[in-house]
């Protein structure tokens, strides 16, 4: 039986890689139906003690108890069985298999004899989803609820939401947030990973702070102010809400000539965009999961095929498009899925930051040459890394993204089509990716800046398009404001479902 009161207890948790402490005697209390925030910047310790948490690796010393009983013999095998399960930032999802399937995935019991109980979570949630479909065609925010779903067929108890809402628009949030609200009515404690404030303050009622690997904060949320939770996250001066690169006032004065040239430009997922980009200027492209923007980047792009219209680069016209094309006159791509499509994780990192320029670098010299230029772009980006032969998978995610954007600037872009390019990183990594934003455009780059953060929109973009259900929704010179982006964005998907 779980102890009164408690879904998990951690007690006096210790890590050690090597001779690096990375956890110094942390000590949680996860209560029943309890949404529960850990913060902490990059490296402060957050991803290590989710993993012994969840059994995917050991402490050196310390107890973890879920639901009652020890977990004695680490495994995440045996931390599920015990009630717990983790949900990752990055969906683990098998894209040949059916979304049923992904949810069953190493269940004793086929999937088919757990399809009634599925229905019935799904309904217990509000969620919809084609279990018959196959999950290539899930997006991110479904593979979240997938993540989700894995942990409630086994009826886990305790929950650890790794950044859930980085990838999300408002109105997903809100739904996710209604969700995560029925978990907890169920008695289902959560642990919730995140960078973003305001959101914590809707949905969780208690917090941690991490930093060097040490709790140095906790108690319940409505004791401390946004600025105390900041100052113990990482001593940076503003939070999420507040961030250090001032806001643009939509004032396009000082970009010059039109670098990208879209005229009705089709394929799969949206029709007829139109789009001039211009030296020096960050267009925002705003709207929904759906709305077909990451299809329109990937055709832009090379990596799939357009059905109709036209692209002129520099112009010049650019029928014929594919990657190594785009990259060699100078479009480059930095997808939204780093770990997916962006990163070779198990690759060293000079390799992974050279890698869209492999075609052009001789034989015998490349490697002397990719360790060079890694170099310069850990020192200019501040990628906290033990050296360029590191394997990209043991960075933090905000490091990772910098290694990522490292890549993309490799290629020296004249226009760098940017998805997503602060998901799941931390304030400060936040901070510096927005400044090396606003540092490109002034150098003359023209840059396409695809978020479903609104307010990530409002701060960097010189003009703002909205696209809804893969067509135009507008467009804003001036004023650029989140409401206005908003009313665009939701309004079109609710004309087209009225």
């Amino acid at each position: 039986m779980p102890t009164a009161g408690r879904a998990a207890q951690l007690t006096d948790i210790w890590k050690s890689y090597g001779p690096v402490p990375v956890l110094k005697g942390v000590t949680l209390t996860l209560g029943i139906g309890e949404v529960h925030a850990l913060l902490g910047g990059n490296g402060a310790g957050k991803s290590s003690l989710m993993k012994v948490m969840s059994g995917v690796i050991a402490a050196n010393s310390g107890s973890v108890e879920i639901n009652g009983q020890e977990l004695a013999t680490p495994s995440p095998a045996a931390a599920q069985k015990l009630g717990l399960y983790f949900v990752p930032q990055e969906a683990h999802i098998f894209p040949n298999q059916t979304v049923l399937e992904n949810i069953c995935l190493g269940l004793k019991r086929s999937a088919r004899s757990m399809r009634a109980r599925v229905e019935q979570l799904l309904e217990e949630l509000s969620v919809s989803l084609d279990l018959d479909a196959e999950a290539a065609g899930l997006e991110i925010a479904e593979r979240q609820i997938v993540e989700i779903l894995r942990g409630m067929i086994r009826d886990a108890r305790v929950l650890i939401l790794d950044e859930p809402t980085s990838a999300l628009t408002p109105f997903e949030t809100r739904a996710l947030f209604e969700r995560v609200r029925n978990l907890q009515a169920q008695g289902v404690g959560i642990f919730f990973i995140s960078h973003k404030l305001r959101e914590i303050r809707e949905i969780c009622g208690t917090i941690s702070v991490l930093r060097d690997g040490a709790i140095v904060l906790s108690g319940p949320l409505a004791d401390f102010t946004d600025d105390e939770i900041v100052d113990a996250m990482s001593r940076v001066e503003s939070a999420e809400s507040e961030v250090t690169v001032p806001r643009t006032t939509g004032n396009i004065s000082h970009v010059g000539r039109a670098r990208l040239c879209v005229r009705n430009l089709s394929g799969e997922g949206f029709a007829d965009i139109d789009m001039d980009v211009h030296a020096g200027e960050i267009l925002g492209l705003a709207g929904v999961v759906g709305a077909g923007r990451t299809e329109f980047a990937e055709t832009l792009f090379g990596l799939r095929p357009q059905s109709a219209g036209s692209v002129t680069l520099e112009g010049e016209d650019f029928p014929s498009r594919s990657p190594r094309r785009s990259i060699d006159r100078g479009l480059v791509y930095l997808p939204e899925d780093r770990q997916q499509h962006g990163l070779f994780l198990e690759a060293p990192l000079f390799w992974n930051a050279s890698s869209y320029l492999i075609h052009r670098l001789p034989f015998f010299l490349r490697a002397a040459r990719e360790r060079l230029s890694f170099d310069r772009f850990r020192s200019d980006m501040g990628i906290v890394c033990t050296g360029p032969g590191q394997e990209a998978k043991g960075l933090s995610g905000g490091n990772q993204q910098k290694v990522l954007m490292a890549k993309c600037l490799s290629a020296k872009p004249k226009v760098l089509i940017m998805d997503e390019p602060t998901r799941g990183v931390d304030v400060a990594a936040r901070n510096d990716i927005y400044a090396l934003i606003r540092e490109l455009a002034a150098t003359g780059v023209a840059i396409v800046l695809i978020s479903s953060d609104f307010d990530e929109i409002e701060t960097l973009a010189d003009r703002v398009q909205v696209m809804a259900f893969g067509k135009h929704a507008g467009e804003i010179d001036s004023d650029i404001a989140v409401d206005a982006i908003a009313r665009m964005a939701f309004g079109a998907e609710e004309n087209a479902h009225a």
